[in-house]
């Protein structure tokens, strides 16, 4: 298990390198002088040789990346032109807030979806079945951004039982905190829902159709017996993988709903941050989501291990 854990943790580092210098080069390739882009149309020469010099961008680009990488290793990641605030407790800061979201969906939608799943292929082709799947492709289909304004106008304008518009911190007020987060979490949990649910269906059909499980019937266990202790832990491998995928996702990809719901998380950052043209904190918001995305596919890696013995042998 420590050899498998050592293994996966070192393959994630020439990953992490191999981010960083994609990120610093695909800022570079944005067309045009970052300084004049982030200064507009009417700064004066002076003023852009001056960000130029801030920025480090009147050095080589192999100065520019020693200067930014020697940075990143200390977790500098610069400052926000905008702002003015240093870029990394900026991001961890909406980072907070995307992360509540995230991790309470997709949790519940696991919870509720995996055995949904399970049943589902148990009871393949009845109407109970076809009721999950199509219930889960109806959920898919329909787009977070509409599915989110759907919620805001039934239960907040209809009903009049949740905020529209704004956010409270948690830290701030508890109460409050909670009552402005349930219509995000709603959208990404009816959303995820249908994206787990069809990858347990299809996992565990593909288990039920091995020997093993016909020995285990023959032997004459019940159904219950052969479903959740043989066919449950073999057929949740290919479902914990897609939801570490779905976290990844998510973490950086919500700034549709954080838009829908006026909510300050990383997302909303990146997307403010792109209209503004702040590359730093592009640079730095798009290196935080790779990092994340990394690290969360790690923690699946090295839980495998709980759901498939098999693996520590590899």
């Amino acid at each position: 298990m420590l050899r498998f854990a050592l293994t996966r943790i070192m393959m994630a580092i020439p990953t992490l390198l191999i981010v960083a210098v994609s990120v610093f080069v695909l800022i570079r390739l944005i067309p045009g002088d970052p300084a004049s882009l982030m200064l507009g149309d009417l700064a004066t020469p002076a003023s852009i040789a001056d960000l130029r010099a801030r920025l480090g961008l009147d050095q080589s680009l192999f100065t520019q990346f020693g200067i930014w990488f020697g940075n990143l290793l200390k977790g500098d990641l610069g400052i926000s032109i905008n702002s003015q605030e240093p870029i990394l407790p900026l991001i961890l800061a909406r980072f907070w807030v995307s992360a509540q979201i995230v991790l309470v969906a997709v949790f519940f939608a696991s919870l509720v979806a995996v055995p949904a799943g399970v049943i589902a292929a148990w009871r393949q082709d009845s109407t109970l079945d076809l009721g999950l799947v199509g219930a889960a492709t109806l959920l898919l289909s329909i787009p977070t951004f509409w599915l989110g304004l759907l919620l805001l106008l039934f239960f907040g304008l209809k009903l009049e039982w949740l905020p529209v518009v704004g956010y409270v911190s948690i830290g701030d007020d508890p109460w409050r905190g909670i009552i402005y987060l349930i219509m995000p979490i709603l959208t990404l949990f009816l959303h995820e829902i249908g994206v787990i649910l069809r990858m347990a269906r299809a996992s565990t059909l593909e288990v039920l159709r091995l020997d093993y499980i016909t020995h285990a019937r023959a032997k004459g266990l019940s159904e219950g017996a052969v479903l959740w202790r043989h066919a449950f832990k073999n057929a949740f491998g290919p479902t914990w993988t897609l939801i570490g995928l779905v976290l990844g996702n998510l973490l950086g990809g919500i700034a549709v709903v954080e838009t829908v719901f006026t909510i300050p998380g990383l997302g909303r950052l990146l997307v403010d941050s792109i209209f503004a043209r702040d590359y730093p904190v592009i640079q730095g918001c798009m290196l935080f989501v790779a990092f994340c995305y990394v690290l969360v596919n790690l923690v699946i890696d090295l839980c495998y291990p709980i759901f498939d013995p098999r693996v520590t042998a590899q």
